[in-house]
């Protein structure tokens, strides 16, 4: 059986800033657009302000200062009950003196829902996640993944007008968490709601969000679609956030950049003064990496220092300029390689990526 939530509804963000009674900035003017009916991954590392922001979303904190408009109306000051947003904990915070069913219908007790609507209502979310048949079992019965399942259908059980996650994969393992990762993105897909993750897994937020919002020290270094994010970081913060990324020193020279006596040419020319100190990234399975005889002005000398053979690629540690980088490379038909060879990396103009020194990581 499906269900509906009803209408989801975007939801806008102007301005919003957050301060502790203490001085500690969490937020500083953030402005956010969370599309109606997609899913937006907030993802930094911890202490970057992402469940603060979710917190202010769900009215579970004030912002002290900033605008929320969903779907046309402010609710800045409106407070969490009245926002009807549906809401997971990292902790799924269930009931373990109640069943399932219970569980999930409990919302709707609350709210004054008569009896036989919410069992109806309860019984319809828990075939939409898969639960029917353990409505009776007690919450202490559960698996993990199956805890996390009641706290989705308590989540939506009032129809909410958006759907907040606050790390809803970290208590569970490696297999569980990739599996659950699928099934909330088609179940997000199915009902049309407009859902928020807050993350720390580069990795989930790639695989479950139609956009992510990279955050750090309580700002948004940047916004987009998972591939835009990750072919085209904004900042080497984030291109070593997202994914893996080798990441040089170097020194800008008209239209090229100095990387290790060796000058680069970018595609896109770097916007910087002759002489500035940039750092230079390219993605691992970007650069190349030649054992033969042939030379360029353009190659780095490395050497060979690890070679990981994880199924279909193969990983080669380098080190090169006093910088460990990695270099990808089908398994398949690879040259063998050891400790200590020497090698040449070419990093291809269209994929360099040149930032401000300070940014490095």
């Amino acid at each position: 059986m499906t269900t509906s939530t009803g209408s989801g509804q975007g939801l806008e963000l102007k301005n919003v800033n957050k301060t502790f009674a203490d001085g500690t900035t969490a937020l500083d003017d953030i402005n956010l657009s969370f599309p109606e009916g997609e899913l937006t991954a907030l993802l930094g590392p911890s202490g970057c302000g992402k469940t603060t922001l979710l917190r202010i979303i769900a009215g579970l904190e004030s912002a002290s200062t900033g605008t929320l408009i969903l779907g046309g109306s402010d609710i800045t000051t409106m407070p969490a009950y009245q926002r009807r947003f549906g809401m997971v904990f990292q902790s799924f915070a269930l009931f373990p003196h109640l069943s399932v069913e219970d569980n999930v219908a409990y919302a709707l007790s609350i709210s004054g829902v008569d009896k036989t609507v919410r069992r109806k209502r309860a019984l319809e979310l828990l075939d939409l996640v898969k639960l029917a048949p353990l409505h009776a079992r007690r919450i202490g019965e559960l698996s993990g993944g199956q805890k996390q399942r009641v706290a989705i259908a308590r989540a939506l059980a009032q129809e909410p007008r958006l759907f907040l996650l606050d790390e809803p994969m970290s208590a569970l393992d490696a297999q569980l968490r990739e599996e659950m990762q699928i099934e909330l993105r088609l179940l997000q897909q199915e009902l049309g709601i407009t859902t928020i993750v807050v993350t720390h897994d580069q990795r989930e937020a790639m695989s479950m969000a139609d956009s992510i919002v990279v955050m750090s020290a309580g700002h948004v270094e940047q916004t987009g679609s998972p591939q835009a994010v990750y072919s085209s970081p904004r900042s080497s913060f984030v291109a070593s956030f997202i994914g893996k990324t080798n990441l040089l020193e170097g020194v800008v020279h008209d239209r090229q950049v100095e990387v290790a006596g060796v000058r680069l040419t970018p595609s896109s020319p770097p916007s910087f003064i002759n002489g500035a100190r940039v750092t230079v990234g390219c993605r691992p399975e970007r650069t190349i990496l030649h054992t033969d005889s042939q030379s360029s002005d353009q190659f780095i000398p490395a050497s060979v220092k690890l070679v990981r053979d994880i199924g279909p690629v193969r990983e080669v540690y380098l080190d090169a300029d006093d910088r460990q980088l990695i270099c990808e490379l089908p398994s398949a038909g690879a040259t063998r390689l050891s400790p200590g060879d020497a090698v040449r990396i070419e990093m291809p103009s269209e994929a360099l990526h040149v930032y401000p020194r300070q940014e490095s990581a």
